[in-house]
């Protein structure tokens, strides 16, 4: 794998244990494409027991998971510690008085890595997982201990970023010097080809593009900075750029200003699969490979 794609997990890991404190201010995104995930439940029947959260963050979807399935254990793993003690606060917060005398507001919590997960085989109904994937290197082998911890007929939902993700501030940063400023990010093709190679059944891909508007492109930067989503490429530039550097950046990234603001553009990738055989034959080819469904802008996701 190209340097452009390797990230650096203990970076990763660092910089959103230094986000922390910050990340709600700054995680407009991260909110709008866990709702945008939920809304998509709707349309799929089914009563997990057990759900993690994986990649959970300050807890956010979390939240979210237990309203919506008030009888299920949440589980939420995150990599950076700091994201789960934020979690927790605010749930310690969220039950009053009463909530912390009796301890009813602790969460279920696991510090770890999801590519390598703490649990037993077949111990999950259900994988949620928003805008974590893309901090992983190689997407068969977080699917591969999806599909491990699953139970039978369980489902795994995600959302990740797509490669036209920070398009504006990638080719700002272009020609600058030979380092990678900005984060590669895999295809939703190879995303569905890597779900199909991990043995997960009837995978439904689609995508959407959210455009976030800033008034200067050092608040792009800090954006990025406050929710903990640095440049984690191993090709990364290791010192500070000079201010002629900055200003040719600054520069190129002021062309695509419109209406007085600069867009930052977001290529968000939803996926959701169950783990099985494949039960619709009609989404077999004869020779007996598996189709997947690339769902239109706007379309519902199929019913289980």
């Amino acid at each position: 794998m190209s340097e452009a794609f390797y990230t650096d997990k203990s970076r990763v890991r660092a910089a959103f244990e230094r986000a922390a404190s910050s990340y709600d201010s700054a995680a407009v995104l991260q909110r709008e494409v866990s709702d945008r995930m939920a809304a998509r439940l709707d349309y799929i029947k089914f009563s997990p027991k057990v759900i993690l959260d994986a990649g959970s963050g300050t807890g956010y979807g979390a939240a979210e998971l237990r309203r919506r399935y008030p009888e299920a254990r949440v589980i939420e793993l995150d990599l950076a510690a700091p994201m789960l003690q934020a979690s927790r606060e605010k749930q310690q917060a969220g039950g009053g008085f009463l909530g912390k005398l009796f301890k009813r507001a602790q969460p279920w919590q696991l510090c770890a890595d999801i590519e390598c997960l703490p649990l037993a085989d077949a111990s999950v109904d259900m994988i949620w997982s928003n805008l974590a994937i893309q901090w992983v290197n190689i997407p068969d082998g977080v699917f591969a201990e999806f599909q491990r911890v699953l139970k039978p007929e369980g489902m795994l939902m995600f959302s990740t970023l797509g490669p036209d993700t920070l398009q504006e501030l990638r080719e700002a940063f272009a020609g600058v010097d030979g380092a990678t400023h900005v984060n590669q990010f895999i295809d939703m093709h190879d995303l569905g080809d890597a779900l199909l190679k991990s043995g997960f059944a009837e995978p439904v891909m689609d995508m959407d593009k959210i455009v976030l508007t800033y008034p200067r492109v050092r608040d792009v930067m800090q954006d990025l900075k406050a929710i903990g989503a640095h440049n984690a490429t191993a090709g990364r530039g290791r010192g500070l750029m000079g201010k002629h550097a900055w200003q040719k950046v600054e520069a190129a990234y002021e062309l695509r200003r419109q209406h007085g603001a600069l867009p930052a553009t977001y290529e968000v990738v939803y996926g959701h699969a169950w783990k099985g055989e494949p039960k619709k034959k009609a989404n077999l080819l004869p020779d007996g490979r598996q189709v997947i469904e690339f769902m239109k802008p706007g379309a519902r996701p199929g019913v289980k």
